[in-house]
């Protein structure tokens, strides 16, 4: 089998909005999935002071039940078994290579406002940097 070449970054958006940018580090031997299927979850968490900032974000459980719902949820990805360089995908070309202005602006933003929590920044439950935390994505 040959190698499958990765992309340069895996994107998560809503609404067009970057959420997440995981950074393809295997130049820096830091292991990036290419060949193994990939899978979208979603949890609600109960706000462990681990995931409330020790405990500054509170909930207000009058408003319980706490309910996810999608619409028009969609998935684009690579079919597996697949190589994400080899099958044309419209990824694959310049424009995907980075994030451009307008969606550099909108993921600083998401990364302010929203992530309250990241695993890879938490020196209490992880004294030392996951190696992926270290690879500036």
């Amino acid at each position: 089998m040959t190698p499958t070449k990765r992309p340069p970054h895996s994107l998560f958006y809503v609404d067009e909005v970057p959420i997440r940018v995981y950074k393809n580090s295997e130049s820096r031997n830091i292991p990036c999935p290419k060949l193994q299927p990939m899978g979208v979850y979603s949890t609600l968490w109960e706000a462990d002071d681990w995931a409330a900032r020790g405990g500054l974000e509170k909930i207000d459980w009058t408003k319980a039940p706490f309910i996810a719902c999608y619409k028009d949820f969609d998935v684009d990805g690579c079919p597996v078994p697949g190589s994400a360089a080899s099958d044309g995908n419209r990824w694959e070309g310049t424009a995907y290579q980075a994030l451009n202005a307008m969606e550099a602006r909108r993921y600083r933003w998401v990364c302010m406002n929203h992530i309250i929590y990241y695993y890879r920044t938490d020196k209490s439950r992880y004294p030392v940097t996951p190696p992926e935390g270290t690879a500036g994505s």
